[in-house]
């Protein structure tokens, strides 16, 4: 009787932990990781973290000219997933300085994606400051996140646009924008 006892006190155990032992989504965003990457993984170790993806290195000509390398990420279906840039070019022991979201599977634990719109955004997110870029883009930054979203200018309000006015309030723009680029940075 006491070893059924202690031989089902196993197997209770050994099911119990088999379940909490979930696998970490793949497509999920927070400050510090974008599913199995992480800020600290470095370019040597992406075939690893993208074991069921392809990874594709460009060397950008000249190692002295100090431009950073972009590395892309594809499913093997070809569907472009990521764009990441080391922080040091031509250097495999670089960790990731930033990444371009460019898969809508790819969410934040409140659901951001680059489908969301500024509203959602503002909505989930304390909006750190608004950036105008050259082109009149709006870049708006979430540091709770590390993430910032580009708008297109043509996604603005006329007002807007054409506005040289340097600071813009999250009021300002309309809930209804969408954005054009998602991008973590670490």
């Amino acid at each position: 009787m006491r070893n059924t006892t202690i031989a089902l006190i196993i197997i209770l155990i050994l099911i119990v932990g088999c379940e909490t032992d979930k696998a970490p989504d793949p497509f999920l965003v927070q400050k510090t990781q974008i599913g199995l990457l992480t800020d600290s993984t470095e370019v040597k170790d992406l075939n690893t973290v993208f074991l069921n993806d392809s990874v594709v290195r460009y060397v950008a000509g000249d190692e002295f000219a100090g431009s950073v390398n972009s590395i892309e990420v594809y499913e093997k279906g070809g569907k472009k997933l990521l764009d990441l840039s080391p922080r040091e070019a031509l250097d495999s022991t670089s960790v990731i300085s930033s990444i371009s979201i460019l898969d809508n599977r790819y969410k934040t634990d409140k659901g951001i994606s680059i489908l969301s719109t500024f509203g959602e955004i503002n909505e989930a997110y304390n909006i750190s400051k608004i950036d105008r870029l050259i082109d009149n883009s709006l870049v708006i930054s979430v540091n709770e996140i590390n993430a910032s979203f580009t708008i297109d200018k043509n996604e603005l309000p006329t007002a807007l646009r054409f506005s040289t006015e340097k600071s813009i309030d999250p009021i300002q723009v309309p809930g209804d924008t969408k954005i054009k680029y998602f991008i973590m940075h670490w």
